[in-house]
């Protein structure tokens, strides 16, 4: 029959093959595009084996420890343990970080949760392992809905901000066709000002003209006077 520390040291070793595979997608993601479907479907992906990892070590955590009470066991054989434990635990906040999960103890922001460690290690306290793996596709269940959610609100922001932008392209229409009309305008006014100048110039002229020969006329007239005056007195 196996030990408590054999279920241990085997619960711990796949927990670090997890640890692996997640360093190996995140290495992956470097040949994804920076957005796109499958971009985000990857770094979902990510997103949920760092938390089943977290979970994972959890419940090793719990077990560590519950482990001296159910069999001897070394104070160096159990602080080699913590070692271990502490180690992969650092790895996986590392790897969550990569991923901007900045607080990988109070991992449930994704939703907008927050959570401290004791509580999450209350929920898979007294877990078997087939409870530990419901509890892991509970978790997987509520960030996918999250992620739904998520996406919804993305979709409702892009049709707003498209929406806008259609609303902007129009009164930038209605600006530039206002500019053209002012602008043929500003040009029918000038066309009139000049033409307004030029007749004003040649009114002037032919006013002049005009009052010459009144005079001349005046003259000739005044001194046809003069004269009969002075032939017939």
């Amino acid at each position: 029959m196996a030990s408590s520390s054999d279920s241990w040291m085997r619960e711990f070793s796949e927990a670090s093959r997890l640890a692996d595979d997640i360093s190996a997608m995140i290495a992956e993601r470097g040949s994804f595009p920076p957005s796109g479907s499958d971009t985000q479907r990857h770094t979902s992906a990510i997103r949920r084996k760092i938390t089943i990892l977290a979970t994972r070590l959890d419940s090793l955590e719990n077990l560590l420890s519950k482990l001296p009470k159910l069999q001897p066991i070394s104070d160096k054989e159990l602080h080699k343990k913590q070692d271990m434990l502490s180690n992969l635990r650092s790895k996986s906040k590392q790897m969550a970080s990569t991923l901007n999960m900045s607080n990988f103890a109070n991992r449930e922001d994704l939703l907008g949760q927050s959570k401290k460690a004791a509580d999450e290690i209350n929920r898979i306290a007294g877990l078997d392992n087939h409870g530990v793996v419901g509890l892991q596709r509970q978790i997987m269940r509520e960030q996918d809905d999250g992620l739904e959610k998520l996406e919804e609100t993305v979709l409702s922001t892009k049709h707003i901000a498209l929406a806008v932008n259609e609303e902007l392209d129009l009164h930038t229409r209605l600006i530039d066709n206002l500019d053209q009309h002012v602008e043929v305008t500003d040009s029918r006014l000038q066309r009139m000002q000049k033409r307004l100048a030029i007749l004003n110039k040649r009114t002037k002229g032919g006013c002049s003209c005009m009052c010459l020969l009144l005079s001349v006329v005046a003259i000739v007239i005044l001194a046809a006077i003069v004269w009969a005056l002075i032939k017939y007195l």
